[in-house]
């Protein structure tokens, strides 16, 4: 457990210091250019990364607490809401990112052309709606998480050193858990589908290409490094996310959780925001 708690510490250091470089040059073309409609998606989900990487667990946010003298029970409600927020907030603007870069190069002639000169508009509102649901969505774990303590124990499911789940009503539970997995079903459905189309227009793009006989010029295209960037986000964040999903539903449901596979679920939960930033900085000429 020891080694395992090393690796979650290197990863969080990790994840946190090239998402917060990657903030600070968001933060620059924001102010200091003329900011596109990515830039603004990426700055959210660079944000989003860096506020799970500090809640998940017992890493560094509660810490903080601790120091503070901030009681238990407030520190744990606190902790699991932010990152409860954020991993929906994630899930919900890699969505929008995908679904952006299917708009941006999508053919003048198909049906989705029409949004694109309206795209700036139309993501300051998908923002805000965003956040709200999931605000609000996220608002069970105030109710449902607190400070561990040792009575009754065996009504506890006990998920950090300080903190656990308290037992709740079976249909709570499942009505949580159906829509949990609806939210995440559609918003996975939406990334699988934009992902295909996007892979059509690239493969009908590098057709187009060959016949002309300038594939110097396609391998060049920021549209084609770009969409090739979000293709690879989201297949990791759908394997990584749909891991972890197992192993939590399979847990609560079970109402029981191994130090272990806790332990191996939170390097799974940060793998997507630590990887994320290390991708775009890479491939972000």
């Amino acid at each position: 457990m020891f080694s395992l708690s090393n690796v979650l510490y290197f990863q969080a250091g990790l994840g946190a210091l090239a998402n917060i470089f990657l903030l600070f040059f968001y933060t620059i073309i924001i102010l200091c250019h003329r900011s596109k409609p990515m830039d603004l998606i990426s700055y959210q989900l660079t944000f989003v990364h860096i506020m799970m990487i500090l809640t998940a667990g017992e890493i560094w946010l509660t810490d903080l607490f601790e120091s503070l003298n901030i009681e238990n029970d407030l520190k744990c409600k606190a902790t699991f809401y932010i990152n409860r927020v954020m991993r929906g907030l994630s899930i919900c603007i890699t969505c929008l990112l995908s679904v952006f870069q299917a708009v941006t190069i999508s053919p003048s002639t198909s049906l989705l052309a029409k949004f694109k000169h309206k795209l700036k508009k139309y993501i300051i509102y998908a923002f805000f709606y965003l956040w709200s649901f999931n605000l609000s969505f996220s608002s069970n774990r105030i109710f449902y998480v607190g400070a561990y303590t040792n009575v009754s124990e065996t009504s506890q499911m006990r998920v950090t050193k300080y903190c656990s789940l308290f037992p709740m009503n079976i249909i709570i539970r499942g009505l949580i858990l159906t829509m949990t997995t609806s939210r995440d079903v559609f918003l996975v459905g939406v990334m699988l589908t934009t992902s295909t189309y996007m892979v059509i227009i690239l493969f009908r793009h590098q057709r187009q290409c060959k016949y002309l006989h300038s594939v110097s010029h396609l391998r060049a295209s920021p549209e084609k490094s770009a969409t090739q960037t979000i293709l690879l986000l989201v297949v990791f964040f759908v394997v990584m996310y749909w891991v972890d999903f197992i192993i939590s539903s399979t847990s609560v449901l079970l109402w029981m959780y191994d130090p272990v596979i806790l332990t191996v679920q939170k390097f799974v939960m940060n793998a997507y925001p630590t990887i994320t930033p290390l991708i775009q900085i890479s491939s972000d000429n």
